[in-house]
Formats: structure tokens, C-alpha cells, sequence
């Protein structure tokens, strides 16, 4: 039963991860583009769509908000929802919510959404589509499958020293 609830728990986080980028685009792609390479960001600034101290603002929110948010959410997920204790429970719990996670955003969000609709189009920057180009998807999933395991290490190795 804790298998299934952490799938769900992932699920979530990924609803969660949906939830922003939408939020994020609400009013036009270019509210993402800090999520774009700089060619597109130079470009877009460029065309007076945005400044580059609106798009370091963002960035920055987008961290500072988003980062942390995700790291509350594995935690209280699995220490204090699903009872985990030591590292290897809290391990298991933390990589597989954030694993869940990524591979929404990498099939969902950045495949499809991204790659296949026109929400994530900023016109002006229609040459410099893909987006996302192979070589950002191969960098992609490698640090996303080894970021959530150093993530989900730290975190668990953290909430070893803080309940003995």
C-alpha cells in the first residue's frame, strides 16, 4: 500500500510541477522564458517582450520558491506522512516521488507540451524551435535521474541527524 501512495504522492508533485508552468504561462510563454536558452531569452529581449532584469527576477523566484517547495513536499511525504525513519526508507520514498516528477516533466511537459503544442511559443523565436534540442533532453535526463537520487541522498542523510 505505501508503493501505491507514493506513486500518488509523485503524481502530485508532478500535478504540482504542471500547476506552475501554467501558472508561469498564463499570460503568454515568455513569463518561462527563463526557462529557455539564452538565444531565446537575447531574442525575445530583443523584440522589447521582456528586460533581462525581468527574466533574472524570475529565475530567481522560480528557485527560491520552486526548489525549496519540492524539497518540503518530498519530505513531508515521506517523514511525516508515510512515517519513513532512517535513510534508506526516506531514500526509497523521496527518489521515487521526485522520479515520478521528472519523468512528467520530461515526457509531458517538455515532450509533449513544450516539443508538440503552441502554448510554449513565443512568436519572434519560431527558428530557433526545438525549444528544447536533443542535446538539452540528454543533459535533462541524466541530471534528473542523478540530481534525484543526490537530492533524495541528502535529504534523507539531513533527516538522519535530525530524528535519532
Amino acid at each position: 500500500m505505501l508503493f501505491l501512495k507514493v506513486i500518488f504522492e509523485g503524481l502530485g508533485l508532478g500535478f504540482l510541477l504542471y500547476l506552475i508552468c501554467a501558472i508561469g504561462i498564463r499570460n503568454g510563454a515568455v513569463g518561462m522564458v527563463h526557462m529557455y536558452s539564452s538565444e531565446v531569452q537575447n531574442r525575445v529581449i530583443k523584440k522589447g517582450l521582456t528586460t533581462a532584469e525581468k527574466i533574472k527576477r524570475r529565475s530567481i523566484i522560480f528557485k527560491c520558491l520552486c526548489i525549496p517547495g519540492y524539497f518540503v513536499y518530498v519530505l513531508v511525504c515521506a517523514y511525516a506522512i508515510n512515517g519513513a525513519r532512517g535513510f534508506k526508507s526516506g531514500f526509497w520514498q523521496m527518489f521515487m516521488i521526485l522520479s515520478i516528477m521528472n519523468l512528467i516533466d520530461r515526457i509531458l511537459v517538455d515532450g509533449y507540451w513544450v516539443g508538440h503544442t503552441n502554448s510554449w511559443i513565443i512568436p519572434g523565436t519560431e527558428d530557433l524551435r526545438p525549444y528544447i534540442t536533443t542535446n538539452d533532453k540528454k543533459k535533462k535526463w541524466i541530471m534528473g535521474t542523478v540530481g534525484m537520487a543526490v537530492i533524495s541522498a541528502i535529504l534523507s542523510g539531513i533527516m538522519c541527524l535530525i530524528i535519532k
